[in-house]
């Protein structure tokens, strides 16, 4: 066997092992492990093929001659049905989306769901749209990029269906990055560009980031631009009665303390009048606990980023600090309706996060809460298409769209066109 046919061998088998046992306990490790593991994961048939097809090449020449070579195509070969298995995991998805669904609105949650919304609801995923991940179309849809929010010179984009009800509900984004990364641009956009066709208004926020910013200016950034929305979303044609918030990681957090903390002064310096309540959220993969109340985290990873860069003081010395700025210790039982998503295999953000905050919101919270543990996912999955991340993002259209019912049956309004 040659060598080239036995990198190929030790690249594959690592890749394909990285899915299944990400790396946890190593702080700086992880990250790699996620990188690998994120992009592997959402394009494991893809991958599965173009190793399938190096391997044929190699096989032609003659690389992967002798009893060796016999044994490493056999370990191959099992590499590919473990892409194979990871790859239908994510295309058999649709079940478990809809049990999460049942279990947090109840089984016959579609009947509830207003029929001119409902009508218009997709169910399965367009294979098609996998094919082509990274392709984003904008076919049918308005963005309007960098309006100022009036708020430290930030911006935020507004995506909207060229055609659209009179008054649309209204997604708003916070994107990710550990607080000190990413941008409005780039992060949830299969699901902003779905929830537009669907006739919603979408609005990604920007923020300031860290090391330059320092907590609580995140938060504050995200309930300025909230309230600028709610004041000004109207001549966009959004309702401002009906504001849903989704992100993920940090994004995750800040939607999910955004949402349990409505008009809270600590956070309004200078706007502490205006409303900042919404009416749904959805975290992706939420970071909820600053404290690790719960001894949670896998490393050190987490405090010393947060405690260096984000808060700059040490949990031992900001003890209430931490705290206050976790949504699993914000929890009140008039918490918007939540649909709280996390990949059972996120090296970044540890999947007991998810439960643990999901579960006291559930036992806590007087409306709805729907936990979707995706199998197999690592962090960001949903950044572009692919099974899980499409299954997902039609399970959370559902989700927001009953929501947005239940607010129009209890306002008594009606949704026009």
């Amino acid at each position: 066997m040659t060598l080239t046919a036995f990198v190929l061998l030790i690249l594959s088998l690592a890749l394909t092992l990285n899915l299944y046992f990400p790396v946890l306990s190593n702080a700086r490790f992880m990250v790699y492990s996620f990188a690998t593991g994120w992009m592997a994961g959402e394009l494991a048939l893809q991958i599965a093929l173009i190793e399938m097809l190096l391997a044929a090449i190699l096989l032609i020449n003659g690389s992967f001659s002798g009893l060796i070579g016999f044994f490493a195509i056999l370990a191959l070969f099992a590499n590919w049905l473990a892409l194979l298995h990871h790859h239908y995991q994510g295309q058999a998805l649709g079940p478990v989306v809809e049990s999460a669904l049942q279990k947090g609105l109840g089984a016959d949650y579609r009947a509830a769901i207003n029929p001119d919304l409902r009508s218009a609801l997709q169910l399965a995923p367009d294979f098609a749209t996998q094919l082509r991940p990274f392709k984003r179309d904008k076919t049918g849809l308005t963005i309007t990029r960098n309006i100022p929010y009036d708020h430290h010179d930030l911006k935020l984009d507004i995506y909207a269906a060229d055609t659209r009800p009179a008054s649309a509900p209204v997604l708003m984004h916070i994107h990710g990055g550990a607080w000190m990364y990413g941008d409005k641009a780039g992060q949830a956009v299969p699901l902003m560009q779905h929830m537009a066709r669907l006739g919603w208004i979408c609005c990604s926020v920007a923020y300031r980031l860290s090391p330059s910013a320092t907590y609580p200016d995140h938060i504050i950034d995200c309930k300025a631009a909230l309230s600028w929305i709610k004041a000004n979303i109207g001549d966009y044609g959004g309702n401002a009665d009906f504001i849903a918030v989704t992100g993920g990681s940090a994004g995750g957090h800040l939607s999910a303390l955004l949402a349990l903390t409505p008009n809270d002064p600590a956070f309004q310096p200078g706007f502490e009048t205006k409303d900042t309540k919404v009416q749904a959220a959805v975290p992706f993969y939420g970071v909820f606990d600053w404290s690790n109340r719960d001894q949670l985290q896998y490393n050190a990873g987490l405090q010393s980023i947060l405690e260096d860069r984000i808060v700059k003081q040490t949990l031992a010395a900001a003890p209430t600090l931490f705290e206050n700025a976790s949504p699993l210790l914000r929890i009140t039982d008039s918490a918007p309706p939540f649909m709280v998503v996390h990949g059972d295999k996120d090296s970044l953000v540890p999947i007991g996060l998810g439960r643990v905050f999901a579960a006291e919101l559930a036992a806590a919270s007087d409306n709805a809460v729907v936990y979707l543990e995706v199998p197999g996912a690592q962090h960001a999955f949903d950044v572009f298409a692919s099974p899980r991340s499409e299954h997902t993002k039609l399970g959370v259209a559902r989700f927001l769209t009953h929501a947005f019912s239940q607010h129009l049956a209890h306002s008594g309004a009606r949704q026009t066109s």
